[in-house]
């Protein structure tokens, strides 16, 4: 083949463009009408308009992908992992047009898309399997009833499913109904199909999986393992290569096990065999994922391989490159994955203009940002993800911490500074964090810097204060102001840290200030001062923080935190009632609403799940903010909302 048509967006649809132009082959791209200018599409040689923002309607057409193709003469398409990498009408589709596809066949993926008849086959193959219930037809009585022989904790896992959709961990047998409920929508939007099965949940277990490749002359391999425990509602946040609990023995019966699989199946191509690694040092297979992974980049470091390119080498009919005996592992990788979620808001997904984006030296980041461009509330949260090298485990994990921390992402709120804690977390930095480190270490995890929150205040009223007085002197680079304005008291009232907090900005001088906001007077002189950057001294310490201004509102990063302050000093006072919650139930995100749970006239407890949004591909329960009767609904099922609409109102 010689043009490759990418059936994929974003950091996805570069990356795979970067090795096709390496290997000479033309490029085409697909996008949605909330794509048209987006970073992939400029990247490509051709690109095809596929249809509206939502992804069925878009990157979820298979025949709007195959005039695309047509339309380009375009003679293989390359899935990225994401959408239909995954999907065995896709690649049948191609094959029956004529078109390269640059995976596996059609045939492997059914094999291992259909999780109950993956673990059938894996366990004639050999390969050890977690206990579970595995009949997707049955009725939800009689999984409520294999739970309870398989014994709680279980897992719910649709059978279509990835990437953390259609999952559930549950507890307890009163909130397996609910928890069945949702992972059946959950499922059903994401894949199509709301089929689940049960698997007992090994607590406190790792999340091992081994990379392998396969090609058409009976030839298979294994690149090592990757550890994925750090996890956030079963989504990958943090992974690394190689495994710190893996010692050389275990990775070769580990690796020797997935070429089981591998060979289960007459499979062709790259794949991930997935475990889950118990406490005793058993593992167990969970799935096979039949594609490329977003973690794949900490392989490819400890490789020096590029497994793209081993994909497309594979789908043209070449042989493996390397023998199992010639694969080398060198030094240490870890990846973070960055998402637009608030982690302050329960992590709820953010979408907006992202207004600052500037990646530090020293680290790869596989992205698709710049200033200004729009995050979609359509998509996966996920907008970047950084991947640091070293000679061992530690010196990877220093470089990856100060990565992200010179990483300046403003205009949205996202989880860099949570992933931060997670790296320098005593339990993540021993390389002991387990699938259960995120929920053990919830409350850690959450905690700023202590004894800096004041500092942080009085920077967050200088910079509203400085970027107001400069805004027309921007170009210039002015610091100062009209010489009678010095020592003129300046009341603020900012809204910072979740809360109202008063403030009063002194220019005592054009280049000093002093700032009273509440928690102790400070002083800043300073040095210098552009669109973005505003450099001071405060007690002795030279420092500088980043910074966008966006009408009343200042999103900045300083000393590795990220915050957001508005301006409510011209602001009418809010009253009593609306602090305290009206009863109206709001749109905590944009998304689509996927289920109204209740009806006009019921009667409702505090905490009773009411509405149900689907945002980035993930579903979101809001429930009754207190008790009462449902007097209005204002939203319909299908609809789609922004953050603050007003879903529902209880009296």
């Amino acid at each position: 083949f010689r043009k490759v048509l990418v059936a994929n967006r974003g950091e996805i649809a570069l990356r795979v463009m970067r090795t096709a132009r390496r290997l000479g082959l033309g490029t085409v791209a697909v996008y949605s009408s909330a794509d048209a200018d987006a970073p992939h599409v400029r990247a490509a040689g051709q690109a095809v308009a596929i249809g509206f923002a939502l992804p069925a309607d878009s990157y979820l057409s298979i025949p709007a992908l195959l005039e695309a193709a047509r339309l380009t003469g375009a003679d293989a398409v390359h899935p990225g992992y994401g959408f239909l990498a995954e999907n065995a009408a896709f690649a049948r589709a191609c094959r029956e047009n004529g078109l390269v596809f640059v995976g596996p066949s059609a045939e492997a993926i059914d094999a291992m898309g259909d999780k109950a008849g993956a673990k059938r086959l894996m366990r004639q193959a050999g390969v050890p399997c977690i206990r579970g219930f595995e009949d997707a037809g049955a009725s939800d009585a009689t999984l409520a009833a294999e739970a309870e022989a398989i014994g709680y904790p279980v897992m719910i896992k649709a059978t279509a499913g990835g990437g953390g959709r259609g999952l559930r961990l549950v507890q307890r047998a009163s909130v397996f109904a609910a928890a069945l409920l949702s992972a059946r929508s959950e499922a059903r939007s994401a894949f199509g199909s709301d089929a689940v099965i049960l698997e007992r949940a090994l607590v406190g277990a790792r999340h091992i999986e081994v990379q392998v490749f396969a090609d058409r002359h009976g030839n298979a391999i294994h690149l090592g393992e990757r550890d994925c425990s750090v996890q956030r509602r079963h989504q990958k946040l943090i992974e690394e290569a190689p495994a710190p609990a893996v010692d050389a023995a275990l990775r070769e019966r580990m690796g020797a096990t997935a070429l089981l699989a591998l060979r289960a199946i007459a499979y062709e191509g790259a794949g991930t065999v997935e475990f889950l690694l118990d406490r005793s040092g058993e593992f167990h297979f969970m799935e096979m994922n039949t594609r490329l992974q977003v973690e794949h980049p900490v392989t490819e470091a400890i490789t020096g391989l590029d497994l793209v390119e081993w994909q497309f080498r594979i789908s043209a009919g070449e042989a493996l490159p390397l023998a199992q005996h010639e694969v080398r592992f060198d030094g240490h990788a870890i990846e973070v994955r960055l998402l637009a979620e608030d982690p302050a808001r329960g992590f709820m997904p953010q979408s907006g203009t992202l207004a600052l984006w500037q990646a530090p030296q020293g680290v790869r980041i596989d992205h698709a940002l710049h200033g200004g461009i729009e995050i979609a509330p359509y998509y996966d949260s996920m907008i970047a993800k950084v991947v640091a090298h070293g000679r061992d485990r530690e010196s990877a994990r220093r470089r990856l911490l100060t990565g992200l921390e010179a990483l300046v992402v403003l205009g949205i709120a996202t989880n860099r500074e949570y992933l931060a804690r997670c790296l320098a977390h005593p339990v993540f930095v021993a390389g002991d964090a387990t699938t259960a480190f995120v929920a053990d270490e919830a409350e850690a995890l959450s905690l700023r810097a202590a004894g800096e929150e004041g500092h942080f205040l009085a920077v967050a009223a200088l910079l509203l204060f400085q970027s107001a007085a400069t805004d027309t002197r921007h170009a210039a680079g002015g610091l100062g102001s009209h010489p009678l304005a010095h020592r003129l008291a300046v009341p603020l009232r900012l809204y910072v840290f979740g809360g109202p907090v008063s403030a009063t900005v002194t220019r005592i001088s054009p280049r000093r200030v002093r700032v009273d906001a509440g928690r102790g007077v400070r002083e800043f002189d300073l040095v210098e001062q552009d669109a973005t950057t505003l450099r001071f001294i405060c007690d002795g310490v030279l420092e500088q923080a980043r910074f966008v201004r966006e009408g009343d509102r200042v999103w900045f990063q300083h000393r590795g935190q990220s915050m957001r302050a508005d301006d409510r000093t011209l602001a009418a006072p809010t009253g009593k009632a609306a602090a305290s919650g009206d009863g109206t139930l709001r749109a905590s995100m944009n998304g689509r609403v996927v289920a109204v749970l209740v009806r006009v006239g019921a009667r409702v407890e505090a905490g009773q799940p009411l509405v149900t949004l689907e945002a980035m591909k993930m579903e979101h329960v809001h429930v009754a903010p207190r008790a009462g009767i449902v007097t209005a609904i204002h939203v319909a099922t299908g609809q789609q909302v922004a953050t603050g609409r007003a879903a529902l109102v209880i009296e």
